[in-house]
């Protein structure tokens, strides 16, 4: 596969590592860009490899809690600006309080708001603004309490970030810290028991790459693993990560303190996933100038 400059760039922006060593990094993993991102770490040549995702299309994460239940839900636009459109967070909002009673993103956008469907809404909307629009997702949560939070608000209950935390006990306030922390944080799960296995074999696996390389015997190695896994799950899940409000301690005992269970959370992040093309605006304007 051939490799080009855009993709060397790419990778040197994900992982701080220099033109050369990207290159070959790339070279050596046929241009495979998550593998060419293993392949850096592995030689310790990554400065840090990026979380995957890059937040690229704008809109709305909405969040509405009712009783024991929330939900949030992403509604995206071209631009910003109609983000910010009242017109448009109204309707968001109308979309968030229907998504209570829908049980997936298919239901929500056949569901009813205000004799029309969601989807009919969003087409007609798209019509009066000039502006692509799209229902992406939503995510829904129970529990004996549910407490929401949204980071850079647009207007009430909704802005970039969603966070639900649902929990048995506690109390409001600290739900709501714990929702901070999640928004500021993004851990990959609840526990460990929640984490992905294929990303901890992954995980485990460029760790051992990593040992390796030190030229250390095997049984050095196995012991070096143990505590690196044991550090990425901390780091990576929410009830033993160092809670923000208090380094000194991790979130679940944060939350015994507080006479807290924290059973469940969802944290939903405007665009995060999608890949925008970015035109060299340059580029366009000579294409365009030559013909």
């Amino acid at each position: 596969m051939a490799i080009t400059a855009a993709m060397v760039k790419e990778l040197r922006e994900s992982t701080g590592a220099g033109m050369m060593d990207a290159k070959k990094a790339l070279v050596e993993n046929d241009g495979n860009m998550e593998a060419a991102v293993d392949w850096l770490r592995t030689k310790g040549l990554a400065k840090a490899a990026k979380k995957s995702g890059r937040t690229a299309a704008e809109g709305l994460v909405a969040v509405v809690v009712e009783g024991g239940k929330g939900v949030a839900v992403e509604v995206n636009s071209e631009t910003d600006f109609v983000a910010k459109n009242g017109e448009f967070q109204e309707m968001v909002a109308g979309i968030a309080k229907a998504a209570l009673g829908a049980a997936d993103v298919e239901a929500l956008a056949a569901a009813d708001l205000g004799g029309k469907t969601v989807a009919d809404t969003l087409t007609d909307k798209i019509a009066t603004i000039g502006e692509n629009m799209s229902l992406r997702r939503m995510a829904q949560i129970e529990g004996e309490t549910v407490v929401s939070y949204v980071h850079n608000a647009a207007t009430a209950g909704m802005g970039k970030i969603g966070v639900l935390v649902a929990m048995n006990g506690g109390d409001e306030a600290f739900g709501k810290q714990v929702a901070m922390h999640i928004a500021a944080v993004n851990p990959a799960a609840l526990s460990e028991a929640d984490l992905d296995a294929a990303v901890v074999e992954k995980e485990k696996q460029v760790q051992m790459d990593i040992a390796r390389e030190s030229g250390k015997p095997e049984q050095v190695i196995e012991k070096m693993i143990v505590g690196r896994m044991k550090k990425f799950v901390a780091e990576s899940t929410l009830l033993n990560q160092q809670f923000v409000v208090n380094p000194d301690l991790t979130v679940e005992a944060a939350a015994k303190e507080a006479g807290a269970t924290i059973t469940g959370f969802v944290r939903v992040e405007v665009g995060e996933g999608i890949e925008v093309e970015k035109e060299d605006f340059a580029a366009e304007v000579a294409k365009a100038a030559q013909g």
